[in-house]
């Protein structure tokens, strides 16, 4: 784990107590801040997903970075072979399975008071080896993002070691149905938790 966000930070679950008792948290993109300022509770509620932030333990009314967790799968049975295959590489008997169970980062910002600092690096760092903790009541084999497809957000998560789903953006129009002349918003990404 991250040092940094353990010594300087305290992990807390979002609820509406600790809404209320932090400044507001912005990241600089609107519908973020709307998710996490107005939906995110309610996400929980509903049992879509979690939302954790970290809290400067010296004024816990500043949230440093925040995300949402929840469960999802690589699902290889319609991948291209060769993705397929890479994503198979390193797994035994991949032949008797069709999907592979994964954590999804449904959202993640960094406070934008605090962008720059390596903050979002340390909370990655964070997510990946927190999910492999032994007392992780569940297994998860791959992390996984529908990542934001602006250079800025892609190269974020390539720059941790997360690899396109699909090696174009044609390629995962097509497999989500989606007509060649749509923009593509986001990009599905992964990293490999066995990599670690």
């Amino acid at each position: 784990m991250s040092d940094f966000l353990i010594s300087e930070h305290t992990l807390s679950l979002l609820d509406k107590n600790i809404l209320n008792l932090c400044l507001p948290f912005s990241c600089g993109d609107e519908d973020l801040d709307d998710f996490f300022q107005n939906d995110a509770v309610n996400y929980d509620n509903q049992l879509l997903g979690k939302t954790y932030c970290y809290r400067f333990k010296e004024d816990e009314r500043v949230i440093i970075c925040i995300f949402t967790l929840s469960n999802t799968s690589v699902d290889v049975r319609h991948l291209p072979n060769s993705r397929k295959k890479k994503i198979t590489a390193n797994i035994p008997h991949e032949k008797s399975l069709s999907s592979y169970p994964a954590t999804l980062i449904g959202r993640l910002g960094v406070n934008k008071d605090f962008s720059g600092k390596g903050i979002g690096t340390k909370l990655m760092e964070f997510l990946k080896t927190w999910l492999l903790e032994k007392e992780n009541r569940t297994a998860c084999r791959f992390l996984t993002v529908d990542a934001y497809n602006n250079a800025k957000t892609l190269k974020y998560y390539e720059n941790n070691g997360f690899k396109h789903l699909f090696s174009t953006e044609l390629q995962e129009k097509q497999y989500i149905g989606m007509s060649e002349d749509k923009e593509l918003k986001t990009r599905i990404m992964y990293f490999d938790l066995i990599d670690l």
